[in-house]
């Protein structure tokens, strides 16, 4: 079987006609993501035994006659900030290196009632802090459409595996685009639901207010038909919503003709040429299957970049005050104090990204300082957040560019931080606003690099991004 073009539809088919088991669709992805990850280092461990046990389980319910689940005996991979039972969770940091956690996230708990088979934990940034994946502890990723390119960060592991076809579907996470850039750069469906749509039990904390689960896909169906596995409300997380799940593979069936489209007028400056043309021609064509174009101004677009690095900085500095050489796996050897324990486990655990942010959100927080930046920066929040509620009663969606500039080069950013945090620029007002986004493929560069095109829609209208979505799959969006 040709493992890297299944789909979650094709193994459904494939098990009900007994073309194939569960568990030689496990073994082949197993063998694929082997000889594969040398390539790329998405993987930073297989799971074989969990995955065949789980597989064997699909085919006895095959065999007794029951239905299996909407994940039956689909490869799925997940990124190594959710954790997995007995399965060693890194967040791609020594801090965490030997840790193994003792429960699932809700989210794994879930996909694999529903069949999934979990064949890898995927390569992040340090606890899922940057913005190409060359900040992982355990080397960078590399983006399996261009070697000498970045995957896009956080979960640039989570997207790799999917575009080199290793996983079907995977998880990752998002703070503020790392879903949906890293869609973008490896040319995959990424998915940021509602903040609060997916349980975040078992989500190692970055940001607490701002972090989501979502999934990647090849395609805009099997996105959907994840997300409906994992989402709804779980007591185990209080900010888990209680809001029933919407039938997001239903939505997909009707056309996206009569849909109002925003364009933010304020996401469309800067773009490398290339990125502009391709979302040219994707707006093009959502106006030929009947979408009508509004121009929306977003006025509060400007703030969002030091809005969001003083919030998740802040949050990140609390989080991970609980790394300190008590708790956890890794403890300094050179520490003869207590002081000394404290001081040289985090400064030898933890990596520059991460030792930065740490610096960064401490001083927002100190005594003098939190009414000055944290207190306005929530302000600034509630105004971004208000922007797209006045936008949505205009506009059924919004659609933007993910980032300004397709896939760079491995190490062309890493000693200026600045100009990597800018290249969340188009993502991060979604995320402080809670809505659900995600980019979909639009075509790619003159240097055949992908091309992401970005959908937002208001709380929990899911359905109707989905809608949209498919609409502009179907419509030959992805190859414009």
């Amino acid at each position: 079987m040709d493992v890297h073009t299944l789909t979650i539809a094709s193994i459904r088919a494939g098990l009900a006609s007994r073309q194939f088991t569960a568990a030689e669709v496990c073994e082949a992805a197993l063998r694929l993501a082997e000889a594969e990850n040398s390539k790329t280092n998405a993987y930073l461990r297989l799971c074989p035994e969990r995955a065949m046990e789980t597989a064997r389980k699909v085919d006895a319910t095959i065999t007794a006659g029951e239905d299996p689940g909407p994940l039956a005996g689909v490869p799925v991979a997940v990124k190594d900030v959710i954790t997995t039972r007995g399965i060693t969770t890194t967040c791609g940091s020594k801090m965490l290196e030997r840790w193994v956690p003792p429960y699932d996230a809700t989210a794994v708990e879930r996909l694999e009632a529903a069949g999934g088979l979990v064949i890898g934990k995927t390569n992040c940034d340090e606890f899922a802090m940057g913005s190409s994946n060359e900040n992982s502890a355990f080397g960078p990723v590399r983006n399996p459409v261009a070697l000498d390119r970045v995957p896009g960060g956080s979960s640039g592991g989570s997207a790799a595996v999917v575009a080199q076809g290793t996983a079907t579907v995977s998880l990752g996470s998002d703070t503020g685009g790392s879903i949906r850039q890293p869609g973008s750069f490896c040319g995959v469906v990424g998915v940021t639901p509602t903040y609060g749509r997916v349980s975040r039990y078992g989500l190692v904390a970055f940001a607490s207010s701002l972090d989501h689960i979502g999934p990647f896909a090849r395609n805009v169906g099997d996105a959907a038909t994840l997300l409906e596995t994992i989402a709804g409300r779980d007591p185990k997380d209080s900010t888990s919503a209680f809001a029933p799940v919407a039938g997001y593979t239903e939505a997909m069936k009707q056309d996206a003709r009569g849909m109002r489209i925003g364009l933010p007028t304020e996401y469309f400056k800067g773009l490398a040429n290339d990125t502009g043309d391709q979302l040219a021609k994707g707006v093009d064509l959502l106006k030929s299957i009947g979408c009508e174009i509004v121009d929306i101004s977003l006025p509060h677009t400007e703030y969002a970049i030091a809005c969001y690095y003083i919030i998740c900085t802040a949050e990140a500095s609390s989080n991970l005050a609980r790394y300190d050489g008590v708790r956890y796996t890794f403890r300094s050897e050179r520490a003869q104090t207590m002081a000394e324990m404290y001081q040289l486990t985090r400064g030898e655990g933890f990596g520059a990204e991460v030792k930065r942010r740490i610096m960064l959100g401490t001083h927002v927080l100190s005594s003098g300082y939190y009414d000055a930046y944290y207190l306005k920066a929530q302000k600034v929040r509630a105004l971004i957040a208000r922007d797209f509620a006045q936008a949505f009663e205009k506009v059924d969606a919004l659609v933007a560019p993910v980032s300004p500039f397709p896939a760079f080069k491995l190490g062309e950013k890493i000693d200026d931080p600045l100009a990597m945090y800018l290249s969340d620029i188009y993502t991060i007002t979604g995320s402080l606003a809670g809505i659900p986004c995600m980019s979909v493929p639009c075509g790619t560069t003159s240097d055949s690099l992908p091309v992401g095109m970005q959908i937002l829609t208001r709380h929990f209208d899911e359905p109707g991004m989905f809608r949209l979505a498919a609409a502009f799959e179907r419509a030959g969006g992805f190859t414009v």
